[in-house]
């Protein structure tokens, strides 16, 4: 039957199974029902539940709150106590630094002992500054959050009064310890020490080489070179100390001690030359001083001023730059070393500008030359020293006394040149026709000018004092130096001029000339001066002067015997009688010429009196022979002098013993011809060096010699 209906068989089976499906689904909805009404009670008494729980949360979020509240206002307070602690922990440290640095005794442990003070000053001062930076806002908000708990009783009152308690303690330790701490603690007194160490290494720096005798040198015991100031471990601290002071509000004190100490130490060393010199700077007492103590004074000066620029100021500068560099971006430093100089080099102007206004005396030119030149020399190497804005002030005082040495310089010159034209000697011309004492200080006094060590001072001065009158260079310098000279030896020649229209006898005129003229060619000749005029202009105007001079001498002193022995004016009849007056007359006047010779007149220059003896015996000799063998035959030619007694007499006239020699002479010769002795020309025949020279010819050429 199954088998018949297969169809039906399934279909009985599916029904089946619906039945069982609708039987579940019918126990699921009953199930479904129930927890329906379980989820409602259980609904019910979740919202009893959270009703119950909202205070608690509430409460929950409220604390959390207020911790959040509480630990930001307590975070600050914990690292205020921390703050406290460490400074507490550093000054502890710098005590025992502090005991440390007392009783050590090497150099170099107490430098290293200082960096490790420096350290701990510079850490405990950055403490001290968090706990004034961060006290007074962690004391606020703890303030507030105490205020808010006793506001708000969101805890129990035996937590807000220790809170409260904690509160005041920190605000009373804060009040009261932080201004102690850093006006009154440990702090302020390591600074002190501080500054004491900075005194103390700072006084320990010296300048060695400052006055020490070298025996190579002839400097007067001054050996110098630049030399650095401090070991690099003492200019280390010294820097670290100057950086702790400003960085602690101790600039100005820094500085002050700095300068004090260093001015000290650099004008010590330059007191170690013995300056005493320097006390006397106004120009009254300069022109109270001797010379020659003056001459030393200036020369002092002069190395003193570059010894301070070139070492001790170069040195002093290097030492501001290291210690003091760092501070203020490098501006401060600078000014500190201009502090230090600005005294000691007031003092070395104060000096320069007495001399420079002092009384404008010839000889002070040389000195005064000096002078400028060493300042032209320093000039580069002092603007760089002090250079910038600070040292603006002490290079406009170094121009200022460069510009009164120019002044002075050129003053002195023109005033020389006037006070020569001017005769101001005071002085008449010399007695015996010799050169006077202004034309030899003159001329040595050019030719001292125009040597290598003064000439191109002396140019650039005149230079110098032309372009700030006219504005620019209107001449050469050589040409300017050549004119100057050349201005003065007009004035010297308008002196002679002046001075020999004084004599009156005819003879010393031409001997003055010759003698004045014939000593200012040989002196310039072949020197600096005479190739800076050129030979020429000095052929021209004094040596052609002294040759006329020398043959107006010879015409007039000699001129007038020569004609005694003139043969013609002798008649026959009278031949014996004329004869022997003419001779007679001739010894006569040669011994009256003598005379004058050697008691009025003088010929200091050697050579110029040899030349003119020479000239002088040609002129005579011959003239006075020829007249004794023309009358050989009337006259006892043995009774009187020979030729060559002439000739002796005129060498010792110009030999320059003197009138006594000359007059002894002629004495002993009449003696000696009364007893028949041998003539004194036998002797003089022997004497060496005799020479035949012509005599002087009146000539005008330029290369004509005497």
């Amino acid at each position: 039957m199954e088998d018949d209906y297969p169809m039906l068989t399934k279909l009985e089976s599916a029904c089946s199974d619906l039945k069982t499906l609708l039987s579940s689904s019918a126990n699921l909805q009953t199930d479904l029902t129930k927890l329906d009404t379980n989820f409602n009670g259980l609904q019910e008494t979740l919202n009893v539940a959270s009703r119950r729980l909202a205070p608690l949360h509430s409460l929950s979020i409220a604390s959390k709150a207020l911790e959040t509240r509480i630990n930001r206002a307590v975070s600050p307070a914990l690292v205020l106590i921390d703050g406290f602690k460490i400074s507490e922990s550093l000054q502890r440290k710098l005590v025992d630094i502090s005991s440390k640095l007392s009783v050590q005794k090497s150099e170099t442990r107490r430098l290293r002992l200082l960096i490790k003070y420096v350290d701990c000053v510079d850490k405990l001062n950055i403490a001290i500054d968090l706990i004034s930076q961060e006290g007074g806002p962690a004391i606020q908000r703890l303030q507030e959050v105490v205020e808010f708990l006793s506001r708000t009783k969101a805890t129990d009152q035996f937590r807000t009064h220790r809170l409260r308690e904690t509160l005041v303690t920190l605000k009373m330790l804060y009040e009261t310890e932080v201004d102690s701490m850093k006006f009154d603690g440990l702090l302020d007194e390591a600074l002190l020490n501080l500054q004491d160490e900075f005194e103390g290494i700072l006084h320990q720096l010296r300048h060695h080489n400052i006055g020490v005798e070298d025996g190579g040198d002839d400097d007067g015991g001054v050996a110098a070179g630049v030399a650095d100031l401090g070991t690099e471990m003492e200019v280390e601290v010294l820097r670290r100390i100057s950086e702790t002071l400003t960085a602690n509000d101790c600039l100005d004190i820094c500085i002050d001690i700095f300068v004090k100490v260093r001015y000290k130490r650099a004008a010590k060393a330059l007191m170690r030359l013995n300056p005493v010199y320097l006390r006397t700077y106004n120009p009254e007492e300069i022109d109270q001083m001797e010379w020659e103590s003056l001459e030393t004074s200036i020369s002092l000066w002069i190395q003193h001023f570059e010894l301070a620029v070139k070492t001790v100021f170069v040195s002093e500068k290097n030492l501001c730059n290291r210690v003091l560099g760092n501070i203020m971006d490098g501006v401060i430093w600078q000014e500190c070393f201009v502090k230090i100089a600005d005294k000691i080099m007031a003092v070395f102007f104060r000096f320069g500008e007495g001399v420079a206004r002092s009384n404008k005396e010839p000889q002070k030119l040389f000195k005064l030359l000096d002078m400028f030149d060493s300042l032209e020399q320093l000039k580069t190497e002092f603007s760089e020293i002090f250079e910038g804005e600070a040292g603006a002030d002490i290079c406009s005082r170094f121009r200022e006394l460069e510009k009164l040495l120019v002044h002075a310089s050129t003053k002195v010159y023109w005033e020389f040149g006037l006070q020569i034209e001017g005769n101001q000697d005071g002085l008449p011309p010399p007695q015996d026709g010799s050169v006077p004492k202004l034309v030899r200080y003159a001329i040595n006094y050019l030719k001292y000018l125009t040597t290598d060590n003064y000439s191109e001072p002396m140019a650039q001065v005149l230079r110098t004092e032309q372009i700030w009158k006219a504005g620019t260079l209107l001449k050469p310098t050589e040409n300017l130096l050549k004119e100057a000279i050349s201005n003065v030896m007009e004035a010297l020649q308008r002196n002679i001029e002046s001075k020999r229209s004084f004599y009156k006898d005819k003879v010393l005129y031409h001997v003055f000339t010759m003698n004045t003229y014939w000593y200012i060619y040989m002196r310039t000749r072949n020197t600096e001066l005479g190739k800076l005029l050129s030979e020429h202009y000095m052929r021209k105007n004094y040596k052609v002067v002294a040759e006329e001079a020398a043959y107006l001498y010879e015409k007039q002193a000699w001129g007038g015997l020569v004609r005694l022995l003139d043969k013609e004016g002798t008649n026959d009849e009278g031949i014996e009688a004329g004869a022997k007056g003419k001779i007679e007359a001739f010894l006569k006047g040669f011994e009256e010429i003598a005379q004058r010779h050697t008691s009025r007149y003088s010929i200091v220059e050697a050579d110029l009196r040899e030349q003119i003896k020479e000239a002088t015996v040609k002129l005579i000799v011959p003239a006075y022979s020829d007249f004794l063998d023309a009358f050989s035959t009337v006259l006892a030619v043995k009774s009187y002098s020979s030729p060559e007694s002439i000739e002796g007499l005129l060498g010792e006239i110009f030999s320059g013993n003197g009138r006594n020699s000359v007059m002894g002479s002629r004495q002993r010769e009449l003696k000696e011809r009364s007893e028949g002795r041998k003539s004194i020309s036998s002797d003089i025949d022997q004497m060496p060096g005799r020479r035949s020279v012509g005599r002087f010819q009146r000539n005008r050429s330029n290369t004509s010699d005497l």
